[in-house]
């Protein structure tokens, strides 16, 4: 990114020291705020990252994924097969979820972040386990970079938990989630038999009726220099499927074939990625994808994740079906799925995670961006999400 236009000097930044331990959005609310604090300046080293538009996102419909047509169903497990291992990224239109209920979620969380900054405080977490967390960046206290990003994260699932505020969150909160759970294992049973597994393997082995589901939001607020801040860099999700809600604002961007792609809005539509736990338990056939948050300086952005990773104890290991002694070799190890996200604490946001491979000594480079795996060693594991 080019960073030559001018930010908040130091000597300015006095006006902003409450507000840099407060949210952005009420940093960009500010009357006198017509360029951005040096602490939120966003830099990178890489080049030709500008993101192009690309009418070939994969676009799953989930009305013939779920019919009783033998033939319509099997086209489109194929669909997802092919969307899961070329891309990690797709579209799912006819999913079923009420319009009428997708905009309640997204103005009860909306209500949310438009409390008082005391009350909003009072959800403030520091754990990546902790059951509800409201804050701003990534993890604020240590970012030398704040991102421009104000964040909720409430487990709903197998236990459901939600901020007691605003009055009526809890019941809007409730019911979407339970509305994607149904969603997210009717497209799982699909995934699984793409992989040539039965329609009810995924399931099973990662003990999907204790799954550990996140529901998060994300509010990106308009920003007087876009071009300069960052949203959410690039990164993999940790779970295995993560679906996509948003408010009308533009902003998501994914990696492919060696370029940043736009991610389009299709009204309606949920956008759903894989993350690293599929990817290890396809072993590697279906890869986590990277992608990032930008922002805009004419509206904010509201991104709602809701992200589905095995239960916490599931210890998550590549199918059998999918691994042989001679060409298709165990890739990754085995890890507790709870011990993963723990370990990601104390990790920054920096790319796709590092993921282990079984045995041997070498780094072995298995994708774009930089990705690399490592073996023996852990490295590096990211969750946030956008």
């Amino acid at each position: 990114m080019d960073t030559s236009c001018p930010v908040t000097p130091h000597h300015q930044e006095a006006t902003f020291s409450k507000l840099k331990i407060a949210s952005v959005k009420t940093l960009a609310e500010s009357s006198n705020l017509t360029s951005i604090p040096s602490h939120y300046a966003y830099t990178t080293s890489a080049s030709g990252d500008q993101a192009i538009h690309d009418d070939s996102i994969p676009v799953i419909d989930f009305s013939l994924l779920s019919s009783s047509n033998p033939d319509q169903r099997s086209k489109a497990v194929s669909d997802l097969a092919k969307a899961c291992e070329d891309w990690g990224f797709f579209m799912l239109i006819n999913h079923g979820v009420p319009e009428s209920q997708m905009k309640a979620t997204v103005e009860a969380l909306m209500g949310f972040f438009n409390l008082t900054e005391e009350e909003k405080s009072e959800f403030e977490g520091k754990h990546v386990l902790d059951p509800i967390k409201y804050g701003t960046s990534f993890k604020a206290s240590v970012d030398k970079v704040l991102l421009w990003r104000d964040f909720l994260k409430m487990m709903v699932h197998p236990k459901f938990h939600c901020p007691t505020k605003p009055e009526g969150l809890s019941k809007v909160l409730a019911e979407y989630s339970g509305a994607l759970r149904k969603l997210v294992r009717e497209l799982l049973k699909g995934i699984s038999e793409g992989l040539g597994l039965e329609p009810g393997y995924i399931d099973e082995a990662m003990n999907m009726d204790s799954s550990l589901q996140i529901l998060a939001a994300n509010l990106y607020p308009a920003c007087p220099q876009p071009e300069l801040a960052m949203g959410l860099p690039s990164h993999s999700d940790y779970g295995l499927l993560t679906i996509l809600m948003q408010n009308g604002v533009g902003g998501l961007e994914v990696y492919h074939d060696g370029k940043w792609v736009k991610a389009d809005l299709i009204p309606n539509a949920f956008v759903v990625n894989t993350a690293d736990q599929l990817e290890i338990m396809s072993n590697g056939k279906y890869k986590s994808v990277l992608h990032r948050a930008i922002v805009n300086n004419k509206a904010a952005r509201l991104s709602i994740p809701f992200s589905t990773g095995p239960s916490p104890d599931t210890v998550v290991v590549p199918a059998k079906q999918l691994v042989d002694g001679e060409h298709n070799q165990a890739t990754y190890i085995s890890m507790n799925y709870k011990d993963y996200l723990e370990f990601k604490q104390s990790k920054v946001i920096d790319g796709k995670s590092y993921l282990n491979q079984a045995e041997g000594g070498e780094a072995v480079s298995i994708g774009g961006a930089g990705t690399r795996l490592r073996r023996r060693r852990l490295s590096s594991l990211d969750v946030a999400k956008c």
